[in-house]
């Protein structure tokens, strides 16, 4: 695989020096004793980025085929994305939301507009979107359901991931991420993903929302049946329940769509957005929803100092305006084809079976070739950065803005790990 020319010395950020005075080497071990150890990264240390390439400290260029687990959507430093935060850095980065400023409005506006939905909450991270739109549920269910004070339950889906707090992982069903939390938060029925006879079941008069990701990210990319999110939508509006949908991973153009509830029509009265939206630049989170329920909330109920912050909603807006075009759906669209006919290539030759929709896969690799960890570590040696979940698979998830020639190689590189 060849990678672009190396940029000169001149034109890096800081001298070559800065990034070489220690090895990739010397700087993994330097983190051990200062670091909690709750990441087991792949050994490369990234000192610059461009587009759909990384470098390390040593100049060694690789092919990010992982995105920032899709936070990177449109690459490395997007040119656009770059523009719009070096010109709010000098205006203004914070206020609180304290006092108004002269990008929230414009950010809610366009992000309304984008999703068809109403009224926009803004926040930072995922878990932090998703924890809000808990407790937004909660409340509508109280408020406007009329569910009895503290009793309002949300059924959510197994092998589901929606972050790291202690309540996000209380319904967890993975022991790594669950284990060790407890006392776990209540409130919460786990049904089987993508069965709707077992999420009819566990639906009642209490149940407040059904929450789940229109494709399982961290589970291996797992894609639920035609129909499923259709009849997840149909089912909550007869039993007068919220559906919330979270694309934090799946939203934003991965799919191919701007949404993946988009593959089946379907509207959910709250959507979850994160990662992608902040550009890979700074944490940029929201809660996106319907007026009558984003309504419940009232000054002092919910907040968030960083919150719609104004270099947030400059991104924000800078991001927007890039999904306006169609152009990054399209591209994921298309490629997302050559990514699919490149992986069943490689099916009975490495690759047991995959999962792929858009510029987003899952791929099982036959467990007698090594783990997903090894199989990351041997792309690693062939310029190729993946990661791994749940054994031996291996996710695929490249910026938007890769190349047909890029993903084609990255592909290739797959094959000669389980091949050669």
């Amino acid at each position: 695989m060849t990678a672009p020319a190396r940029p000169s010395a001149a034109s890096r950020n800081g001298s070559p020096q800065d990034s070489a005075t220690r090895s990739s080497a010397e700087l993994i071990r330097a983190e051990a004793p200062v670091l909690a150890h709750n990441y087991h990264p792949l050994p490369v240390v990234v000192a610059r980025a461009e587009g759909v390439w990384v470098e390390d400290v040593e100049g060694r260029r690789y092919l990010d085929m992982l995105a920032g687990y899709s936070a990177l959507n449109f690459g490395h430093r997007h040119p656009a994305l770059i523009e719009a935060a070096h010109r709010q850095l000098d205006q203004v980065t914070l206020t609180s939301r304290a006092f108004h400023h002269d990008r929230l409005a414009g950010f809610a506006e366009e992000l309304a507009a984008l999703t068809g939905l109403d009224m926009v909450l803004p926040m930072n991270t995922g878990a932090e979107a998703v924890e809000s739109g808990i407790k937004v549920a909660r409340k509508w269910a109280y408020d406007v359901k009329g569910v009895a004070p503290d009793q309002a339950t949300i059924v959510v889906a197994a092998d589901n991931f929606h972050g790291r707090t202690t309540t996000l992982v209380s319904f967890s069903t993975d022991p790594t991420a669950r284990a060790g939390y407890g006392p776990y938060t209540p409130g919460f029925r786990v049904v089987p993903y993508n069965d709707l006879a077992a999420l009819e079941a566990a639906v009642d008069e209490t149940t407040a929302a059904v929450l789940i990701e229109p494709i399982q990210g961290e589970a291996g990319v797992v894609i639920p049946d035609d129909g499923y999110l259709t009849g997840v939508r149909e089912l909550t509006r007869r039993a007068g329940c919220l559906f919330i949908a979270d694309e934090i991973q799946s939203g934003l153009g991965r799919t191919g769509r701007t949404l993946a509830v988009e593959h089946e029509s379907v509207v959910p009265d709250v959507l979850l957005l994160g990662k992608a939206l902040g550009g890979g630049i700074v944490p940029v989170s929201a809660v996106v929803a319907r007026r009558e329920v984003l309504e419940v909330l009232h000054p002092g109920e919910h907040g968030s100092t960083f919150g719609g912050n104004p270099l947030a909603a400059a991104v924000g807006s800078a991001v927007i305006g890039l999904l306006s075009t169609g152009e990054f759906q399209r591209r994921a669209a298309e490629l997302g084809e050559v990514l699919r006919t490149g992986l069943d290539g490689l099916v009975g030759k490495g690759v047991t079976g995959f999962r792929a929709r858009g510029l987003w896969a899952g791929a099982d690799v036959d467990p007698a070739l090594g783990t997903g960890r090894e199989i990351s570590e041997r792309l690693l040696r062939e310029g190729v950065l993946v990661k791994d979940t749940h054994g031996s698979t291996i996710r695929l998830a490249p910026p938007l803005t890769i190349t047909e020639d890029e993903l084609s190689a990255s592909i290739d590189a797959l094959g000669r790990v389980l091949n050669d």
